[in-house]
């Protein structure tokens, strides 16, 4: 998943780029009509129904075979849900705008809550049994020892758990809560225009965004002042969205006893805070070798003292603008795949052939880009906001990367499939990373190599060093809520504390980026995902230096690593490759790619 990255001019006919892919979710369901919906919906609700009736109160008298049947029972209810929550989902992300499909997506998460409701003694049930018990059961039955991992997350969470009327209420009650916050946000912000001056008409967010990535300094200042103006009359509801979302898990973590903020977050991506922490610290740390350095060089190139937050992810003087077509684009993601793997390309394939990408920009569509996993009995959607610059191909490899992760995993099942959040960045920007080193290999020239790097050095800042900067902005923000109510001043402070931080000495800030917190969407969906960003790259920087250095039969063990899906323990995972993220100098080694691909840009300067 991709944050919406400044792209290319949104006014340019797609017919610039060739025939750009549309989603086919006939997969999933012909039409939100159709049959086929009402009937899985019904199934939801009699066999959740079904369920609770056979196993409520019961599950401590199961055998090993009948708890596998009921683990397997559950298992199918959740391949049901959720394809019916992906249709509705993806539906709605095509057109946000489009008050059906809002109605449609409204109407299934309000009937999906409804019917599993009674599914919530499950988890809270299955917490009370006795370790011993639970063990011996473990130990008759493979097949339901292979299921381990998920017992294992669920257990995690036995101290935080509430009374089963207490969670039932709060299953019941989120879709007007954080449910209803989040959709207030998102169609606030699909429906935000931005006056940029120069421009014929008010541009949406992902094409303003766009141009603080234009060739002309003078649009990127005028879009980055039209975002400060919208941003600023908008502030007061982006302000109580956060405010209320950060009360109201502070309200969850109080009940639950959680003795962080960011805890939940550590639990579901089965990640210990002493592994988050030494990264956040590593890359705290290594600020002024990677991006201090970096902008203080990226100034001297533009031929300016000091740069605004408008030139942060600016063209290269030298950099001739260019339009990649979608059939190059392709090609060039396949080729990289292939030449890593032929099995690689071949998952990736079915992508571009089969309606499995969304690629054009559309109004209401939403902006960015994601890899959505569906369930493990039909196959991953992609989404882009493509435009043709070199940085939607790396966006490109990087979703793809997400979709072949999802297709191996699949077999795992619906429980296991899923990968932690931290692990979940891997396949993406692995392939990221193999796209960008073909490229290099490729480059023909000194200035073409120089194009490259600096691209790449931007792109892992933007993913290490931003992303843990909006950590830090998170954790600040969460904390200082839990002294009271948060103004919007006070919330832009907390912003402007970590930019400045990261960002270094080479910046000026304008008035009005204060405010710039408020489009980023993660910090609405998902509190604290954005460390996964981090955690992903430098682990992936530490797996492409085995790779490079020759580790035998390392494309096997990758595959198998992408095959475990979420049934190991990243300490597992990194094992065979002779890594290890609970070492606090394991990121060190991502780190000092990044240093060492900003020790040859300087080294191009003579």
């Amino acid at each position: 998943m991709r944050f919406a990255q400044p792209l290319f001019d949104a006014n340019a006919a797609s017919g610039s780029f060739g025939d750009l892919p549309d989603w086919d979710l006939t997969d999933l369901y012909p039409a939100p009509e159709a049959p086929e919906v009402a009937r899985d919906l019904a199934a939801v609700r009699d066999e959740v129904a079904a369920f609770e009736a056979r196993y409520k109160g019961n599950l401590a008298s199961l055998s090993a075979g009948e708890l596998l049947a009921c683990v397997e029972s559950y298992e199918r209810i959740d391949i049901t849900a959720g394809r019916l929550m992906s249709y509705a989902g993806l539906r709605y992300y095509q057109n946000t705008m489009d008050s059906e499909r809002a109605k449609f997506m409204a109407d299934m998460q309000d009937q999906i809550t409804t019917h599993t409701t009674p599914l919530v003694f499950f988890s809270l049930e299955f917490n009370r049994l006795e370790d011993a018990h639970l063990d011996r059961l473990l130990g008759e039955n493979a097949a339901l020892a292979r299921y381990r991992p998920v017992f294992e997350r669920m257990r995690a969470m036995r101290p935080h758990q509430l009374s089963d009327e207490l969670e039932t209420f709060l299953h019941d009650s989120s879709v007007v809560g954080s449910s209803a916050w989040n959709k207030l946000f998102d169609e606030t912000m699909a429906g935000l225009m931005f006056d940029v001056a120069g421009e014929p008409e008010a541009l949406n967010l992902e094409a303003t965004l766009n141009l603080l990535s234009d060739t002309d300094r003078a649009k990127r200042e005028a879009a980055a002042r039209a975002l400060a103006v919208v941003f600023d009359k908008n502030i007061k509801l982006f302000a109580r969205v956060h405010n209320t979302l950060a009360k109201d898990l502070e309200i969850s973590n109080r009940w639950r006893k959680m003795p962080t903020p960011q805890t939940g977050r550590h639990l579901s991506n089965h990640v210990e805070p002493e592994v988050v922490e030494a990264l956040r610290n590593a890359v705290v740390t290594a600020y002024p070798k990677l991006s201090h350095r970096y902008y203080r060089l990226k100034a001297k190139w533009m031929g300016l003292d000091r740069l605004q937050v408008w030139d942060r992810n600016a063209p290269l003087p030298t950099e001739a603008p260019k339009l990649v077509g979608w059939a190059e684009a392709q090609k060039t993601v396949l080729d990289a795949y292939s030449a890593f793997d032929p099995r690689m390309a071949d998952l990736a394939h079915p992508f571009f052939t089969k309606g499995w990408i969304d690629a054009g920009v559309k109004p209401g569509k939403a902006p960015g880009a994601f890899a959505h996993p569906t369930v493990t009995t039909v196959h991953p959607y992609v989404m882009l906001n493509y435009l043709g610059k070199p940085r939607d191909v790396m966006t490109l490899a990087h979703e793809l990367g997400h979709g072949v992760h999802q297709v191996l995993a699949a077999g795992q099942g619906e429980m296991l499939s899923s990968t932690p959040l931290t692990l979940a960045e891997t396949a993406s920007v692995f392939g990221e990373m193999l796209t960008f080193r073909k490229l290099l290999d490729a480059a023909k020239t000194p200035a073409e190599r120089k194009i490259l790097l600096a691209g790449k050095v931007e792109d892992m800042i933007n993913t290490v060093v931003r992303q843990i900067a909006f950590y830090d902005f998170e954790c600040k923000l969460h904390a200082a809520r839990a002294e009271g109510e948060l103004t919007p001043d006070d919330i832009n402070a907390l912003w402007m504390s970590v930019q400045a931080e990261s960002l270094g000495d080479a910046f000026d800030f304008m008035d009005g980026y204060e405010t710039f917190w408020a489009y980023i969407p993660h910090f609405v969906h998902s509190p604290f995902y954005v460390y996964a960003y981090a955690f992903g790259d430098g682990l992936v920087n530490a797996l492409y230096a085995v790779y490079a250095a020759g580790l035998p039969e390392f494309q096997e063990k990758y595959f198998d690593m992408l095959k475990a899906g979420g049934s190991k323990h990243h300490k597992e995972l990194l094992a065979p490759f002779g890594l290890d993220a609970s070492d606090p100098k394991f990121w060190d080694k991502g780190l000092s790619m990044i240093a060492g691909f900003i020790d040859e840009l300087e080294a191009m300067e003579g």
